[in-house]
């Protein structure tokens, strides 16, 4: 099997983010014809260009140039912390993290994409495991494990944090732990699966 070219690798990335060429190229300030040139590999970014490019598509430089070591920077995170984020500013952090003011973060010593965020849990549909004011980190890049616990998009604005279940390989539900919150299928429903939860924090309420 061939190995993938820088091209496929920055074509692949961009598609995963559902980005155009011209959302990439404005982001690093180049010509959208650069982006083209580069994933058809008639050239290829270097120096500041290649930074700039690894940030805008969430992966790691030398990932892009020769495939080798992790797809992402996830040093970053246990360096800088997970960023903390209102629930309104997850759209915008999945489609432009760069453009999301962070008003707190919290330290990890795990090795998550630096794609992912913590989020203060806003219902009891995961009670007793999980309740309203826990912290949730959430990695988009990690693909759910059936019986995993996913946060997800219902309709265009609810977002919804459910036990994943796969029912076909078109098909899935996600279930709550609490009874009185509804089920909710994809087959009814339009559901998108954003990330996984990866790590859960629940801190002594000091005011009570």
């Amino acid at each position: 099997m061939e190995k993938e070219t820088t091209g496929e690798r920055i074509r692949f990335r961009r598609k995963a983010l559902n980005l155009t060429q011209k959302a990439v190229a404005e982001k690093i300030s180049v010509s959208h014809v650069a982006i083209s040139q580069w994933e058809k590999e008639e050239t290829l970014p270097r120096g500041e260009n290649l930074l700039r490019l690894a940030e805008a598509l969430g992966c790691a430089p030398a990932w892009l140039v020769d495939g080798d070591g992790p797809v992402f920077t996830v040093q970053n995170q246990t360096q800088t912390g997970v960023p903390v984020l209102e629930r309104e500013q997850i759209s915008l952090w999945l489609s432009e993290a760069n453009q999301v003011e962070i008003a707190r973060r919290v330290q990890t010593d795990r090795d998550y994409s630096t794609a992912s965020f913590a989020v203060l849990l806003w219902d009891n549909a995961l009670s007793p495991q999980c309740l309203r004011g826990d912290l949730l980190i959430i990695d988009p890049e990690l693909p759910p494990q059936p019986g995993e616990l996913v946060l997800a998009l219902n309709g265009d604005s609810d977002y919804v944090v459910r036990k994943y279940r796969a029912r076909s390989q078109d098909s899935f539900e996600l279930a709550p732990l609490n009874e009185d919150y509804p089920l909710l299928r994809s087959s009814e429903q339009a559901l998108s699966v954003l990330g996984t939860l990866v790590e859960w924090r629940r801190y002594r309420d000091t005011q009570q």
